[in-house]
């Protein structure tokens, strides 16, 4: 019995792989090139493409349970397919998928969107699925540490609606309990959808105050310029990707990623302790 693992060099991808393998799994990863990929003692890494029907024809057999991810890209919603029909036609019936909170909400947001239809195409091809709808991940704030540190202020236009964010490692952590739940299941389990989300849920003016604390000097919220955030992002994005975000960060502004009755609870019940806070997290990157 065989769990694959796409997306398994990304930063979630890499959670789950550490986590199956600590549980005892039998850990295949699909990595573009295998050579370079670094996976702990124990893990099958496999040559393949979510575009490359050969490749992951290959992959696929003799797997049980997928793990499925698809980075943002132009044509994530291809890929999602290909690989789920792919799946089902190597006889894959269990599968954790890495969706989006509200994804069917932001219908407007281009990867949004197009992880909801990827959630409808699971459906209704009757999969024996969890679909996992993580909420804004702090690892993203790595990339302003220097901002931040550097001009005294917190750059993210996320509002003051609140985003609930999550630690990947927390991510990585669920998504491998309930891959193993789905493998060692002894029937079909019905679909399932977990909102994953952080402990608190964070405004602007909140995230730039852990980091005054953290910092031990002041640290501003200058405000939600959804314009400024995309002219930033294309000095190290295409185009249609920071206005991609840009959309999404125009969301975060009118109704922000706020868990549902019972989340919170639900995750902390699951991992069997508390989840990461923000704090922690600016704590560690930070030192």
């Amino acid at each position: 019995m065989t769990i694959l693992v796409t997306g398994a060099t990304g930063t979630v991808g890499r959670q789950i792989v550490e986590q199956l393998v600590k549980r005892g799994a039998d850990v295949r990863a699909l990595a573009r090139d295998p050579a370079k990929a670094n996976f702990p003692a124990g893990v099958t890494a496999v040559q393949g493409d979510l575009l490359d029907v050969d490749s992951l024809r290959g992959a696929f057999t003799g797997v049980s349970t997928l793990f499925l991810l698809n980075a943002v890209v132009p044509d994530e919603f291809t890929q999602a397919l290909i690989a789920l029909n792919l799946a089902r036609e190597a006889g894959i019936e269990r599968v954790v998928y890495l969706s989006v909170i509200h994804s069917d909400r932001y219908v407007n947001v281009p990867h949004f969107a197009g992880k909801f239809g990827v959630e409808r195409m699971i459906e209704q091809m009757g999969f024996n699925a969890t679909i996992l709808r993580p909420a804004y991940f702090m690892n993203n704030d790595v990339t302003i540490k220097d901002v931040v540190t550097g001009y005294g202020i917190y750059p993210m236009p996320i509002g003051s609606r609140g985003l609930a964010m999550i630690d990947a490692r927390d991510i990585g952590e669920i998504a491998a309990i309930e891959l193993i739940r789905r493998e060692q299941a002894a029937g079909p389990l019905p679909l399932d959808r977990i909102n994953l989300v952080g402990p608190e849920t964070l405004t602007g003016a909140k995230a730039a105050a852990i980091w005054s604390e953290v910092l031990g000097r002041t640290i501003g919220y200058p405000g939600d310029d959804t314009a400024g955030f995309e002219k930033n992002l294309r000095q190290f994005m295409p185009s249609w990707m920071a206005y991609d975000m840009r959309l999404m960060s125009e969301r975060f502004l009118t109704e922000g990623m706020v868990p549902e009755a019972g989340d919170v609870e639900r995750l902390t019940a699951l991992l069997g302790r508390p989840l990461r806070s923000y704090r922690d997290f600016v704590s560690g990157i930070a030192a």
